[in-house]
């Protein structure tokens, strides 16, 4: 009798729980989501440094990437479509978007500047 009453005390905390959990939420500020929404889709200055069109990779030199955590350095990135790479060549300032699409880091934006 005392294990089904254990067990029972067990199901009904078990069950109880999520209950609690969703009420955790109320009145938080989810306001902070938007702005971090709109950092990562912000574009950053980058110069490019090699073009590689049978890779379709483009080496940057970029300023701090907020979408995905990266602070500057110079490092070759897959471009979203070939159009892209033809669009560039070395030495060209653009602005860029780089997002992780399926694990690969990838300019999924790229503006070339005058």
């Amino acid at each position: 009798m005392k294990k089904l009453i254990v067990a029972s005390v067990a199901l009904a905390a078990f069950v109880a729980a999520p209950a609690f959990a969703a009420n955790d939420m109320v009145g938080m500020n989810m306001s902070t989501s938007a702005s971090k929404a709109s950092s990562t889709r912000a574009l950053t200055d980058a110069e490019v440094k090699k073009v590689n069109a049978e890779t379709g990779m483009v080496t940057l030199k970029h300023g701090a990437l907020e979408s995905v955590g990266m602070p500057p350095m110079t490092m070759a990135f897959k471009a979203k479509n070939a159009a892209m790479v033809k669009q560039v060549h070395e030495g060209d300032k653009v602005k860029v978007r780089v997002e992780n699409v399926n694990g690969t880091l990838t300019i999924v934006k790229l503006e070339k500047q005058s």
